[in-house]
C-alpha cells in the first residue's frame, strides 16, 4: 500500500474512524493476496475483486467464503466491506496516475481539467455535508454504508441509505447541472443493490443545481427516482 494513501483519504473529507477502517481493510487484503500496487500493474486487480464478490443470492444458498481472507461474521457484510476498501483503493490508483500524466497537459485542456477538479471538490462538499446530517434531505434517512461510497458493478454509490419503511436508497450527487446520463447511472446503481442484496424496494435520489429536459422527463416514468435540487449560500463579515 502506497504511503500517500492516507494522504489521498484525507483529501476526499472521509472521517478519521473510515479512513483508519479503510486502511486496515487494505492491509488485511494485502496480507491475504500479496502487494495491491503489483496485482494492478499485473492487471489481476478484476481476478482479485471477483473472490470478494457474495451476493444474498449466495448466502442464501449457504455458499462457503470465496475468499482467502478469515474472518467472524457474516460473509457477505465483511466481504462487501472487503470488496469496497480494494475498489476505493485501485480509484486512488487510477486517479494518481492521471494526475501524474496531466502533469505537463496541453494548454488548451487546461481549464477542462480545472473546470473538473471543481465539480469534484463541490461534489465531495457536498457529499460530506450530507453525510454529517443525512436528514436534511429526507427525513427518515439513515446512512447504510461504511462511511464512504459503496463500490458495486456499475461504479460508486455516492451515498447508499435506507429510509423508514425499509427500503435501499440510492443518493447520487452531481455538481451543476445534469445531463441525460445520470438517469442511466443511478438506474444502474439500483438494479446492483437488488442483485448483490437481494432487495425487493430501493429507490433512487439525484441531487444536482439543476436538471435537464431529458432527466426530468425520463424521472416522470420512474416513480422511485426522486430529483431534489440543492441551492448554495453565502454569508459575508466585515474583517475587523
Amino acid at each position: 500500500m502506497r504511503a500517500d494513501y492516507k494522504d489521498w483519504l484525507v483529501a476526499q473529507e472521509y472521517s478519521d474512524n473510515t479512513r483508519n477502517a479503510q486502511l486496515h481493510r487494505v492491509s488485511r487484503v494485502e496480507q491475504a493476496y500479496g502487494n495491491l500496487d503489483e496485482i494492478w500493474g499485473a492487471g489481476g486487480y478484476d481476478a482479485l475483486i471477483a473472490e470478494l464478490v457474495y451476493t444474498s443470492a449466495d448466502e442464501k444458498a449457504g455458499r462457503p467464503n470465496p475468499s482467502r481472507l478469515v474472518f467472524d461474521g457474516n460473509i457477505r457484510n465483511n466481504l462487501q466491506s472487503y470488496k469496497n476498501a480494494v475498489v476505493r483503493y485501485r480509484k486512488f490508483l487510477n486517479e494518481s496516475t492521471l494526475d501524474a500524466a496531466a502533469v505537463l497537459p496541453e494548454a488548451a485542456a487546461l481549464p477542462e481539467i480545472a473546470h473538473e477538479k471543481q465539480k469534484l471538490s463541490l461534489e465531495r462538499d457536498m457529499q460530506a455535508a450530507l453525510r454529517r446530517d443525512i436528514a436534511r434531505l429526507e427525513q427518515g434517512l439513515t446512512i447504510a454504508d461504511d462511511g464512504a461510497e459503496r463500490a458495486v458493478s456499475s461504479g460508486f454509490i455516492d451515498i447508499f441509505c435506507q429510509d423508514r419503511a425499509g427500503a435501499s436508497v440510492v443518493v447520487e450527487l452531481k455538481a451543476g447541472k445534469t445531463d441525460a446520463r445520470v438517469v442511466g447511472q443511478i438506474l444502474g446503481y439500483m438494479g446492483d443493490i437488488m442483485e448483490e442484496d437481494g432487495a425487493s424496494r430501493v429507490r433512487g435520489i439525484i441531487v444536482a443545481h439543476d436538471f435537464d429536459k431529458r432527466t426530468i422527463a425520463a424521472s416522470r416514468a420512474v416513480p422511485n427516482l426522486t430529483l431534489m435540487r440543492y441551492s448554495i449560500s453565502f454569508t459575508f463579515e466585515e474583517m475587523a
